[in-house]
């Protein structure tokens, strides 16, 4: 269990742009015995979340936002290592993303943690186009396809994608999940863009990403939506 302490700490350290104490801060967490999977989910995850909804509320500025993202990005991709690996399970993912840092942020996790459970991963992030996404796609035939961070602009885009993934039935046995960005804050719109499954956090993707396999051939069911609050932080909301 990841006290409130650690979190407040790592949020200020992030907004302060302290790159030396969030480190310190996650080192710290990993020689208590926090498993790095729980540091992905539990610390990074929900801050990453959490500095979004400041940003947005323009609790916080610019600046602080990018500082806090790229300290973020710079600890995953040194944790990344120290995640466990789980015997290979013969499934592919391919993970897109939207092309703002949080959808980077996210989606790499995300393409971090079904590493770690198994899959094999190929993450194309963001800023890829519609026909070599669907190219890549045929070529590969993985089992999922996950689209992380789709801002509300381009959800018709999404849909597009998908309209267009069933019209030339590439993979006809893969599914598509959606997370993250506007399908978080809006109910129900990963059904009408004709997405098979959604989640609303990491743990949650890998939940339901091995129950849609397991499942296939049964009625689609809409997964649980992570529903928790925790506590917000005091923050200065200046440099």
């Amino acid at each position: 269990m990841v006290s409130e302490q650690i979190l407040e700490r790592y949020l200020q350290g992030l907004l302060d742009g302290d790159r030396v104490v969030c480190r310190a801060i996650i080192e710290e967490s990993l020689q208590t015995g926090i498993p790095a999977v729980t540091v992905y989910t539990e610390i990074i995850w929900p801050i990453m979340v959490e500095i979004e909804e400041l940003f947005k509320a323009e609790r916080i500025n610019s600046a602080q936002e990018h500082m806090a993202m790229r300290i973020n990005r710079t600890i995953i991709d040194q944790l990344q290592n120290k995640l466990p690996r789980r015997p290979v399970r013969s499934k592919e993912l391919v993970v897109c993303s939207s092309e703002t840092e949080h959808g980077e942020l996210g989606a790499q996790m995300m393409a971090d943690l079904f590493e770690s459970d198994g899959w094999q991963v190929k993450f194309l992030g963001g800023g890829v186009s519609e026909d070599d996404t669907l190219a890549f796609i045929h070529k590969r035939r993985p089992d999922m396809l996950l689209i992380y961070g789709t801002i509300a602009r381009r959800a018709p885009l999404v849909r597009k994608l998908i309209d267009k993934i069933r019209e030339v039935n590439a993979v006809p046995e893969m599914q598509i999940m959606v997370s993250g960005g506007i399908f978080n804050r809006a109910e129900g719109l990963w059904e009408e863009i004709g997405a098979d499954v959604f989640a609303s956090t990491a743990n949650e993707a890998l939940k339901v990403a091995v129950n849609a396999k397991e499942g296939e051939g049964a009625e689609r069911q809409i997964p649980a939506r992570w529903d928790g609050r925790r506590q917000r932080h005091r923050i200065r909301t200046t440099s």
